[in-house]
């Protein structure tokens, strides 16, 4: 356990992606099974214990210090795993052995909430100050180190001299703690197959396209890129899956989706739900905001209700497999007729073909581009049309054509403080618009586009400028302009201001501007989609 603290200390503290890859190899290399094993479950968000509630943590370090010393160092360091691990009284005596993570595992497993101060109690007197935080992060659920699942997988690969494409091709076969991975990594077994059932393949992605940039017509194609969630949806052994971009199961959020597919395929598109917040286009019927999808993301089990009001469909790009025949090898264009072929023997309700944009030329292309974001379209896909599906960003195959970002001068209202490295900062920021009536309404919350002198910089702002203090929040001083950056923005019954932001990011720090002279939310409403 104390090993993978102190790989969590290494990596929270590492910004260079290739240095973190060393970090996770190394380690993995050196580390005995299971440990091994629920490390990388843990690192790739496939260990969720979540057994220990924040309340019961701050129960338990009150009864051994005095709670205003607590109060001002949570205050202070702004994380309360790193307060507790701190503060944390070592026991009298002789302190005991620390316990191995496959015995954190075991004993958090299923852990009861009679049970559970006890056992934590005696798990965090046997461990350091960096084993506590390890500790409480798991414990918690809220491991947060500056790690995707997509780059502990290619540590792995990389520690072992794998394919990551090849880990990637069984991981939803297998479970933790691994072994059957770790053995083929080893050379103590063969690669592993996670046999007739529904696995994630890796997703082709595309590169931005340069400001300038052409392509030629004649090599490419074009689709929308419509606002909604990458998914691939894969029907094998009886039964169907369907899968994030980062590879999560979402079946049971969208089961009227899942369901749908009884065929054995695997299908690449864009999840939507019915409706009219982006506008039809290329001869194919309107489909609800992106606003109105994410009334439905993150549900395990969504009421009946709430799958009739927002029925859900994938607009399908791409065929990755079909009948047991892995085609990602072909060309594109052989793929599109295949696809073209299969889409007439499923479900109309669930599974759409993503119509082709057709040009005449480049300009012409430029200009329905431009035009996409009158029907809330996020721009487009280019395609070439002899490119085999491969996975990740390869150059020269696809790229994306955003339409331009939107912006907004808002007003800064609220700041907290960040996680893992900008824990003592400032960082997150809900900025507003005013009203008719001189009102400053919230529109959103940014926690990226600004650089590190920026982040200083709105940071002495913060803490010079708080008028109130409610818990980690800080209202401050309505006298601070931001532009803000988006990608598009909707109505919204949930928020005060009847609106909700698309990525939202501080594109510039407008000190020259008056707080006065922000926009109005009217503005903003004009720009909903």
């Amino acid at each position: 356990m104390e090993s993978f603290a102190r790989l969590l200390d290494a990596l929270l503290y590492t910004r260079s992606r290739n240095a973190k890859l060393r970090l996770i190899a190394d380690w993995l290399l050196a580390t005995p099974d299971p440990d091994r094993g629920w490390g990388l479950a843990a690192l790739t968000g496939t260990l969720d214990l979540k057994a220990v509630q924040p309340s019961l943590l701050k129960a338990l370090i009150i009864a051994r210090v005095d709670p205003v010393l607590f109060g001002l160092s949570h205050d202070f360091v702004g994380d309360m795993a790193e307060t507790i691990s701190l503060l944390w009284p070592d026991p009298p005596g002789q302190k005991p052995p620390p316990p191995t993570l496959d015995e954190v595992v075991a004993q958090l497993a299923g852990l009861g909430r009679k049970e559970a101060p006890a056992v934590v109690t005696a798990l965090l007197d046997r461990l350091d100050v960096q084993g506590r935080y390890a500790l409480i992060k798991l414990a918690t659920g809220a491991l947060r180190v500056g790690v995707s699942a997509r780059l502990a997988k290619t540590g792995f690969a990389q520690g072992f001299e794998l394919d990551v494409e090849g880990v990637e091709e069984v991981w939803h076969g297998l479970s933790p703690p691994f072994a059957p991975l770790f053995a083929w990594g080893t050379g103590a077994a063969p690669q592993p197959t996670a046999g007739d059932v529904p696995v994630f393949r890796p997703f082709m992605l595309a590169n931005p396209l340069d400001d300038g940039e052409q392509l030629d017509l004649q090599d490419f194609v074009a689709e929308w890129k419509w606002d909604g969630i990458r998914v691939q949806i894969v029907h094998a052994g009886g039964a169907t899956r369907l899968f994030s971009r980062t590879g999560d199961d979402v079946s049971g959020a969208f089961p009227d989706v899942a369901g749908a597919l009884a065929l054995p395929a695997a299908l690449d598109g864009e999840l939507l739900v019915r409706g009219d917040g982006q506008g039809g286009a290329g001869g194919v019927e309107g489909s609800g905001s992106f606003n109105a999808l994410q009334q439905r993301l993150g549900r395990k089990a969504p009421p009946a209700k709430l799958i009739a009001e927002r029925p859900a469909f994938i607009r399908v790009y791409d065929l990755l497999s079909v009948s047991g025949e892995d085609v990602r090898g072909l060309p594109w264009h052989q793929r599109r007729a295949r696809l073209e072929a299969l889409l007439p023997s499923l479900d109309p309700a669930r599974f759409e073909l993503s119509p082709l944009v057709l040009a005449s030329d480049w300009e012409a292309l430029a200009n329905l581009r431009d035009a996409a974001r009158d029907a809330a379209i996020e721009g487009l896909m280019l395609k070439r049309r002899d490119a085999p599906y491969v996975a990740g960003r390869r150059g020269g195959l696809w790229y994306k054509w955003k339409r331009s970002a939107l912006t907004a001068d808002c007003v800064l209202m609220y700041a907290q403080r960040g996680h893992g490295k900008r824990s003592s900062l400032y960082s997150d920021y809900t900025f507003g618009c005013w009203t008719g009536d001189g009102q400053l309404l919230p529109v959103g919350k940014a926690y990226s586009g600004f650089t590190d002198a920026e982040l200083a910089m709105l940071d002495k702002y913060v803490r010079g400028h708080t008028v109130a203090k409610f818990g980690p929040v800080r209202e401050v001083e309505k006298s601070l302009v931001l532009e803000v950056a988006f990608d598009s923005i909707h109505a919204s019954t949930r928020h005060k201001s009847g609106l909700a932001m698309r990525f939202p990011r501080i594109s510039r720090i407008r000190t020259d501007k008056p707080a006065a002279e922000a926009d109005r939310i009217a503005t903003l409403l004009k720009l909903a989609s």
